[in-house]
């Protein structure tokens, strides 16, 4: 029995092969390796697509947010508000500029995080919210950003998981003060390699993401800042501007794959989509009781899943000094034990989401 791969990244290049191969060939005949025409062209053209004035590349999703989060003048004293369910890189990120996360549970449905929840989290140290638009989709932004505004905070989006997602109407990427983004491999807009980039439609926040990612300078030699190496390579931006000119196509086909799933699965709990929310489906994602004798019988099958995530931000080691026992954050705890990420990508046959719906439908209602 053929295995069923969770996302296929050699598919999706050699559908492009040839269009990848002449971007990358580019950059290389160009003798320009560091910034250049490859990475502003780049920048230009996901500005344009996420309706933003600004893009900035970056070096990777962890470094778009600490730097936006520098670049917003958060530091050590503060606090910021962060999803209890969510990838460990949106907490690292406030603790890299000295800040602390503060956890705030998720709505029950969306796994986004809860704005009815982030007033009671709210201090005199609170600076910053941070929304995280979690397996491509859109948190609600409105009420998050009524909250910011009525307490003087500032609103940064991690977009990791959302590129092309849209929110009333609307693709994100400059509804907050900045918006941070993702280009790894397996992310809907994936480079060769890691990469990442902030959108905003601040000009202020742009200009200082830009001079912190090149050792605090704006002119060379000349440093103002206390900053860092962190920028977009030329050969994933070629590849990335490549990619971007397919990605409404790719999303639809996820689109089609989730639309699919949902109508046909049962014997788990299916993602819930709000009206106002047109995810992209970088993650479909399911719940069930018994997800790890769930995924073990889909292992037997050939059909390869994932969690996202089995331990969360308050019970890692890594923030054991927080001081959150179990049972601390008691909905992030529950979703880590119970879902599974099915398979998805824009390369998935037919065929191979057929036989994951029959799959499922056959194993998961018997465990």
């Amino acid at each position: 029995m053929a295995q069923i791969p969770f996302l296929d990244l050699r598919a999706a290049y050699l559908a492009l092969q040839p269009d990848i191969d002449a971007a990358v060939q580019r950059v290389l005949a160009s003798g320009w390796y560091i910034q250049g025409p490859e990475v502003e062209a780049f920048e230009t053209a996901y500005a344009t697509y996420c309706g933003a004035k600004h893009c900035v590349g970056v070096a990777n999703g962890l470094d778009a947010l600490i730097l936006g989060l520098r670049a917003l003048d958060i530091g050590p004293g503060d606090e910021v508000i962060v999803p209890s369910h969510t990838f460990v890189a949106t907490w690292l990120a406030v603790s890299a500029v000295g800040a602390t996360p503060i956890p705030v549970e998720p709505h029950a449905q969306t796994y986004n995080v809860d704005p009815a929840l982030v007033p009671s989290a709210i201090t005199a140290r609170t600076r910053a919210i941070i929304a995280v638009h979690l397996y491509g989709q859109p948190a609600d932004l409105d009420p998050l950003l009524e909250v910011a505004q009525k307490h003087d905070l500032v609103l940064v989006e991690d977009a990791a998981q959302a590129h092309g997602a849209m929110y009333k109407g609307r693709r994100i990427g400059a509804h907050g003060d900045v918006v941070c983004w993702s280009f790894y491999p397996g992310k809907n807009l994936g480079a060769l390699g890691d990469g990442g980039a902030i959108t905003t439609d601040r000009t202020d926040i742009a200009d200082q993401v830009r001079v912190l990612g090149n050792y605090g300078s704006s002119k060379k030699y000349v440093n103002d800042e206390q900053g860092t190496n962190s920028r977009l390579d030329p050969v994933q931006a070629a590849a990335l501007a490549v990619k971007l000119e397919h990605l409404d196509a790719w999303t639809a086909r996820r689109r089609e794959i989730a639309g699919k799933y949902s109508s046909a699965l049962q014997g788990v709990t299916t993602p819930f989509v709000p009206n106002w929310a047109d995810p992209v489906w970088h993650l479909y994602v399911v719940q069930h009781p018994k997800r790890d004798a769930l995924m073990a019988k889909l292992s037997e099958e050939g059909i390869s899943t994932l969690i996202h995530y089995p331990i969360a931000p308050h019970r890692q080691k890594a923030y054991a000094g927080l001081g959150y026992a179990a049972g601390a954050f008691p909905l992030a705890e529950v979703l880590a034990d119970n879902m599974l990420s099915l398979p998805i990508g824009p390369q998935m046959p037919d065929a191979d989401v057929d036989r994951v719906i029959e799959t499922v439908n056959r194993v998961a209602p018997t465990l």
